[in-house]
């Protein structure tokens, strides 16, 4: 049927559903004569092994999802991969997406893949609108696609940086919608940011008649972003989205899924992939959804959620006790921010120390950002790298309940964020103390004289 089946399946049961799988491409029939340069050929047997023998990867040279006729197997896992992973977006909430398929490339340049795609459509066009989100690979997604990124700063509206809507209009009417490829949006992000506001958004583009493509990383495993992708779609225009296969289902990186609602603009996207692909995100993907099932899989949904609330009050309760604050983001459904004022008042350089500090103590993904940072990335210089935005209100730490996350997780990340907060406070309060002498005896001294 091509569906994701309700209830896992077994290890053995999938293992032997490989097998057979493999038994199909010509690189594994007995007796076997091959006589071109690409037969499928392996040395080592770990290689062959860990690749369950399917050799060949996937598509022909002219297209990554066609059929390869040497390779029945690869061809059957690649369209059921597709066919499966179609039916978990439309289970996590984008229930009119028309077609996907897996790419074995990570978000960035999955992007830039749906760009180059565009170029034949609007040659004339050279810019790309993008509301602004610190991460580099999406920006270098746009450059390395040979267009201009023209940044929209966002609006802090209480704690949460929110897309510009008149900024966007205003740069469209400006540059002229022929020259523009795509309005470039984002779901999934680090708070204080939240996600773009995409149906408005896809309302504009509808509009002016630009494409709409939204990096939607690790939007899957929430619903909130998927629902504003559906939403988008619903009201406006949204031409392609594109989301990780690591981050949303647990798998190596190195794959992606790129996603649409107009089933020949997704096989364009297809056609553009020059040559052969590697079978490799595919498999992991499929294995993983076999493993789980729809059941297994709206259940780590369920628990990333639950495990989202438990981190938001457990944090605002360690922020309350070290005088801080949980910044208030209620539109963004994943990652939280805690202010680091206190931190940042008392020495420039302890907010980036922090971070240090949890990194050495095996606390990973948390990020620590200091106020006023500059970084260039291909020529362009971001104020407050990291941030968002040119000049955020205080400095802050991210952390984040992504899918897969377990309470033990955040009992002990919080646990060690306490320990290292108490350290810089006993700190400040030696320094204080020792400033505190240092005065009197001045004093004393001045008296003296």
């Amino acid at each position: 049927k091509g569906k994701c089946p309700e209830d896992g399946w077994d290890e053995s049961t999938i293992e032997l559903f490989l097998h057979e799988l493999a038994i199909m491409d010509s690189n594994n029939f007995l007796g076997n004569c091959g006589v071109g340069e690409r037969e499928g050929r392996v040395v080592s047997g770990l290689v062959a092994r860990r690749h369950y023998r399917l050799i060949h990867g996937i598509g022909r040279s002219g297209d990554i999802s066609a059929v390869q006729p040497k390779a029945a197997g690869s061809s059957l896992l690649n369209k059921l991969t597709n066919s499966i992973v179609l039916d978990v977006i439309k289970l996590a909430g984008v229930r009119t997406v028309a077609s996907c398929f897996v790419v074995p490339m990570a978000t960035g340049m999955s992007l830039t893949l749906c760009f180059l795609t565009l170029r034949h459509k609007r040659p004339k066009a050279k810019y790309i609108i993008w509301p602004r989100i610190d991460q580099k690979s999406c920006f270098k997604s746009m450059i390395t696609a040979g267009f201009e990124p023209v940044v929209i700063e966002n609006v802090l509206e209480g704690d949460e940086l929110r897309t510009d809507l008149e900024a966007v209009e205003a740069k469209i009417k400006a540059l002229g919608a022929e020259n523009i490829l795509c309005v470039h949006s984002t779901t999934s992000c680090f708070a204080p940011r939240v996600p773009d506001r995409l149906e408005e958004l896809a309302v504009i583009c509808a509009n002016y008649d630009i494409p709409h493509i939204v990096n939607n990383a690790y939007g899957v495993q929430s619903s909130k972003c998927m629902h504003l992708i559906q939403q988008g779609a619903r009201v406006g225009r949204i031409d392609a989205f594109v989301q990780s296969l690591d981050k949303n289902f647990m798998v190596p990186v190195g794959g992606a899924i790129i996603a649409g609602f107009n089933e020949s603009f997704i096989q364009e996207i297809s056609k553009m992939y020059p040559g052969r692909a590697s079978a490799s995100p595919s498999l992991d993907v499929l294995i993983t959804l076999l493993s789980l099932g729809t059941s297994g899989y709206k259940k780590l949904l369920k628990e990333r959620k639950d495990m989202f609330s438990y981190l938001s009050s457990e944090l605002k309760k360690l922020a309350d006790n070290h005088n801080e604050r949980l910044l208030d983001t209620p539109h963004n459904p994943i990652s939280l921010a805690m202010s680091l004022k206190n931190l940042d008042e008392t020495n420039d350089a302890a907010v980036t120390q922090l971070g240090s500090m949890l990194f050495t103590r095996q606390v990973s993904g948390a990020r620590v950002v200091p106020c006023g940072s500059v970084q260039t990335v291909n020529n362009y210089t971001f104020k407050g790298f990291m941030s968002h935005a040119n000049d955020y209100p205080c400095a802050y730490l991210n952390a984040a309940s992504a899918i897969g996350i377990k309470k033990q997780d955040v009992d002990v990340f919080l646990k060690r964020l306490d320990k290292c907060l108490k350290t810089f406070r006993k700190e400040a309060k030696q320094e204080k103390s020792i400033n505190e002498v240092s005065d009197a005896n001045t004093a004393t001294e001045q008296l003296e004289d």
